[in-house]
C-alpha cells in the first residue's frame, strides 16, 4: 500500500492567518470577536490571541450573514441567538452548493 500524508491540520491560528482566510482586516476579527459571544479565542502569555476550528467555523458564519447575505451585526447577532441550528444549517448547504458549482465549472473547462 502507498503511504499517504495525512493533511496536518493546526489548532489553533493566530488573528493574522484568520483575517487572511477570509480577506479581512485584523481589526475586524477583533471588532467581530467583541460583537459576538460566540468566538472565544484562548490568549498565550503574551496575549496574543489563539483561534480554534470551532472559532473559525463560527467566523464563517458570521462572514455569510454579514458579508454574504448584506445583514447587520444586529441582525446576524438575533439570528445566531434565535436561530442558530437552523442558520447553521443553512450555511452548510450553500457552502455544499458553491463547492459543487466549482467542480461543475472545472470539469465544463476540461471539456
Amino acid at each position: 500500500m502507498p503511504y499517504k500524508e495525512r493533511k496536518v491540520e493546526k489548532l489553533y491560528y493566530t488573528i493574522g492567518e484568520v483575517a487572511e482566510m477570509f480577506g479581512v482586516n485584523t481589526s475586524l476579527i477583533r471588532f467581530w470577536e467583541k460583537s459576538f459571544d460566540i468566538i472565544k479565542p484562548k490568549k498565550n502569555k503574551k496575549g496574543n490571541r489563539l483561534f480554534t476550528k470551532e472559532d473559525i467555523e463560527n467566523f464563517h458564519l458570521i462572514y455569510y450573514l454579514v458579508k454574504e447575505q448584506g445583514m447587520t451585526l444586529q441582525g446576524a447577532q438575533k439570528r445566531i441567538k434565535e436561530n442558530r441550528e437552523g442558520t447553521v444549517n443553512t450555511f452548510d448547504i450553500v457552502k455544499s452548493l458553491t463547492e459543487i458549482k466549482e467542480m461543475l465549472l472545472e470539469v465544463k473547462e476540461l471539456l
